[in-house]
């Protein structure tokens, strides 16, 4: 079972699955902006934040399956999942395998095609390497791509912050977590099937799912949307909390009103 924090704020459901390689910890600012309106759950995806890695083989699915059996055991029967990067993934093998749980999605920095070969062979070295060398390397491997300029040049706090939640990531998980991304599936045909509302939510400053590519995802949803969060990079939620509380607390009271009994 996923470890977890749950808000005590009432209103729709919203799960909130962080970003590779951090854990719930990155959605404070969002456990504070949300659960006034909202009730926020935010749970450490497998190997994270003190979550048991377990013995399956890597697999988004099996994270989304996680998510699936967290919310049968607070009995709730549908929410708004929201997932940024490596979260995405596995929200959207929520909507591949467990679609009749979902209210609506966010999709925030990530990317519905799968790896290239070359990026799959990358994600092998980096797993290769921390389970070698532990998990402080990861800081000078990827942390330039992780936070936008803005936050790099002149938000010393909040890269500080991005670097210790990477850096204390627990090596095991980061490996398993990378052979997972790696064998994701295209998931355009999901996004294009999808029936329920979609919000892509993407840094104008990322460069490792850029807003080309979030503009394609939104497109390709029949009931899709598309916010673009100035002066944030990879990590929008962490970089820049009040515009990326502000477009998803829009998004599901959208839904919310949808919701609400007509009469």
């Amino acid at each position: 079972m996923l470890m977890y924090t749950r808000s005590a704020g009432r209103g729709l459901p919203v799960v909130l699955l962080h970003a590779f390689p951090l854990s719930s910890a990155m959605w404070l600012a969002q456990r504070e902006g949300l659960s006034s309106s909202c009730e926020v759950i935010t749970p450490d995806l497998r190997g994270f934040g003190g979550t048991p890695l377990g013995d399956q083989e890597p697999s988004v699915d099996v994270m989304a399956d996680d998510v699936a059996r967290l919310l049968d055991h607070r009995e709730i029967d549908r929410a708004v999942v929201v997932g940024q990067s490596m979260g995405g993934y596995v929200t959207m093998a929520m909507c591949r395998h467990h679609p009749d749980r979902l209210l609506g999605v966010v999709l925030a920095d990530t990317k519905a095609g799968a790896d290239t070969e070359a990026a799959r062979a990358n994600r092998e070295r980096v797993a290769t390497t921390v389970l070698a060398e532990g998990s402080s390397f990861l800081g000078g491997e990827i942390m330039s791509a992780m936070v936008g300029r803005t936050t790099a040049r002149s938000r010393a706090m909040v890269f500080g912050r991005v670097r210790a939640l990477i850096e204390s990531a627990p090596p095991g998980a980061v490996a398993w977590a990378q052979r997972a991304m790696a064998g994701r599936p295209d998931s355009f045909d999901t996004l294009r099937g999808l029936t329920v509302p979609a919000l892509v939510v993407v840094g104008e400053e990322d460069e490792v799912t850029p807003v080309a590519d979030a503009r394609a995802m939104a497109e390709a949803v029949p009931d899709g949307r598309l916010a673009v969060i100035e002066r944030a990079g990879h990590l929008s939620a962490l970089e820049q909390p009040e515009a990326f509380n502000a477009a998803v607390a829009a998004f599901i009271a959208g839904i919310a009103g949808e919701a609400r009994p007509h009469g």
